[in-house]
């Protein structure tokens, strides 16, 4: 036996479960050591953590420390009308998720108590909530995002909030406005123009998806 297991051979193993009167083993010998298995919640957490990086075409990371339980509740309710959830995750378990779901540029902003709020439907409508919510109650604080697959600064969260609406932007096109988004690009810093571009692909999207040659495909 290799000398660096042998040195770890402890029966039993130190963490144990007890349940129905029926011991289960928490810990598996590696080399090295006792290695914790996951628990069945813990792949439930990881699992959905990962489809919501997947799904979410804007994930923002904020800081909730303060937060109380009511808030909590309030900003969710806020946040459900706009297609956005938000959910309290530990960082070892978000990291995973996040590698999994190849979104590790999110990790550096995986510091202390996180609040992950990942956008279903318009970004802007949840960046508008989340800063909006941040400004009223002076605890929540953002800490960075990613608007698909690229990371951004809270700063340019502000930016994406400063943005008009979904339906506003597909009205103006509607109305034969030649493309405003470029009047918006104009006038941000050159960091946040990578982000406008992929916000104006998104929109683009959105407006071929609603034509009448996509409904008829």
């Amino acid at each position: 036996m290799n000398s660096t297991v042998a040195r770890h051979c402890q029966f039993p193993p130190p963490s144990l479960a007890r349940r129905g009167g029926v011991l289960f083993v928490r810990e598996v010998l590696e080399e090295g050591g006792w290695t914790t298995l996951p628990t069945p919640r813990k792949e439930a957490i990881v699992a959905e953590l990962t489809d919501s990086f997947q799904r979410s075409n804007l994930t923002i990371v904020a800081d909730y420390r303060g937060l109380s339980v009511a808030a909590l509740q309030d900003f969710r309710k806020q946040l459900s009308p706009a297609q956005g959830q938000v959910m309290i995750a530990k960082n070892t378990l978000a990291r995973i998720a996040a590698k999994a779901a190849d979104r590790t540029d999110i990790e550096p902003n995986l510091e202390g108590p996180t609040a992950l709020v990942f956008a279903y439907g318009d970004p802007v409508d949840t960046a508008k909530i989340v800063t909006g919510f941040a400004r009223s109650s002076r605890i929540l604080t953002v800490r960075g995002a990613l608007l698909e697959s690229q990371p951004i600064s809270a700063d340019q969260v502000n930016e994406l909030a400063s943005l008009p609406a979904r339906d506003v932007l597909l009205g103006q096109m509607v109305g034969g406005l030649s493309s405003p988004l470029y009047g918006i690009v104009g006038v941000l810093a050159a960091p946040v123009r990578s982000v406008m571009y992929v916000l104006q692909a998104r929109m683009a999207q959105l407006g071929d998806e609603g034509t009448p040659e996509a409904v008829a495909a």
